[in-house]
C-alpha cells in the first residue's frame, strides 16, 4: 500500500501536466467549435441554396470521417499545402472542426424550437432578418440548447485524448509515456482514467441540473 501511495505522488505531477493541457485543449475548441457550428446553423437555414449546400456537405464529410482521422489529417497533410501548425494547434483545428458539425445540428435544431410567428412579429414592427434573428430568435435558441452545449464540453474532454497520437501532451499522451517507462500500467492508467471521470462527473451533474430546470420551466411555461 504504502508503494501504491509513493507512486502515485511520483506520478502526478506528470499526470497534472497532462490534465492541464486537456482542459486547455477542451475549453479552446469547445469556443472554436461553437462560433464555427453557429455560423454553419445559420447557413443551413438560410434561403441561399448554394451556403445552405455547402454547410450541409461540411456537416457530411464531418460526420462521415473518424476523428482520428481527421486529426493526422490536420497534423500531416496541412504542411504539405503551406499550413505549418504546432501538434497543440493541429489537435485545436480537428477538435473544433469535428464538435462544430454536430453543434451545427444542435444550433439548427434550436433555431427551428421557436415559434416562426415570433419571427414574423419582430419583423412586423420593422426589423430585418439579421437584426430579428440576434436579438430575438438566437438568444431563446442558445438558452434551449446549453445543456446540449455542455454534452459537447464532456465529448471534447473524452476526444482531446485522441491528441495523444499526434504528441500533444495533454493527459493521455503523459499516461502513456510513464507507463512505458515504469511497467506501472495498472497504476498510471486508473489514475488517468479517475481523472478523465473527475473532469467529467461534475459537468455531467450540471447538464443533468439545466436539463431538469429546463424542463421544469417548459412545464410551468405550458401551465400558463
Amino acid at each position: 500500500m504504502q508503494e501504491i501511495w509513493s507512486n502515485i505522488v511520483l506520478f502526478s505531477p506528470r499526470l497534472l501536466e497532462g490534465t492541464l493541457i486537456t482542459i486547455q485543449l477542451t475549453a479552446i475548441s469547445l469556443i472554436f467549435s461553437l462560433i464555427i457550428g453557429l455560423a454553419v446553423a445559420l447557413g443551413k437555414i438560410t434561403h441561399n441554396k448554394t451556403i445552405n449546400r455547402i454547410c450541409n456537405f461540411y456537416i457530411s464529410i464531418v460526420r462521415g470521417t473518424p476523428l482520428l482521422v481527421q486529426l493526422l489529417y490536420v497534423y500531416f497533410v496541412f504542411p504539405d499545402i503551406g499550413i505549418s501548425l504546432t501538434a497543440f494547434q493541429a489537435a485545436i483545428v480537428a477538435l473544433s472542426i469535428n464538435e462544430s458539425a454536430y453543434l451545427a445540428e444542435t444550433f439548427r435544431a434550436g433555431i427551428k424550437s421557436i415559434p416562426k410567428g415570433q419571427m414574423e412579429a419582430a419583423q412586423a414592427i420593422g426589423m430585418d432578418y439579421s437584426l430579428a434573428m440576434r436579438r430575438i430568435i438566437l438568444p431563446q435558441a442558445i438558452r434551449n440548447v446549453i445543456p446540449a452545449i455542455g454534452n459537447s464540453a464532456i465529448v471534447l474532454i473524452k476526444n482531446s485524448s485522441l491528441a495523444a497520437v499526434i504528441t500533444v501532451t495533454e493527459l493521455m499522451h503523459n499516461g502513456n509515456l510513464l507507463a512505458a517507462s515504469t511497467y506501472q500500467n495498472i497504476q498510471i492508467f486508473t489514475m488517468v482514467a479517475i481523472v478523465y471521470w473527475v473532469l467529467h462527473y461534475p459537468l455531467s451533474l450540471f447538464v443533468d441540473y439545466l436539463e431538469k430546470r429546463g424542463a421544469a420551466h417548459h412545464v410551468t411555461s405550458n401551465q400558463h
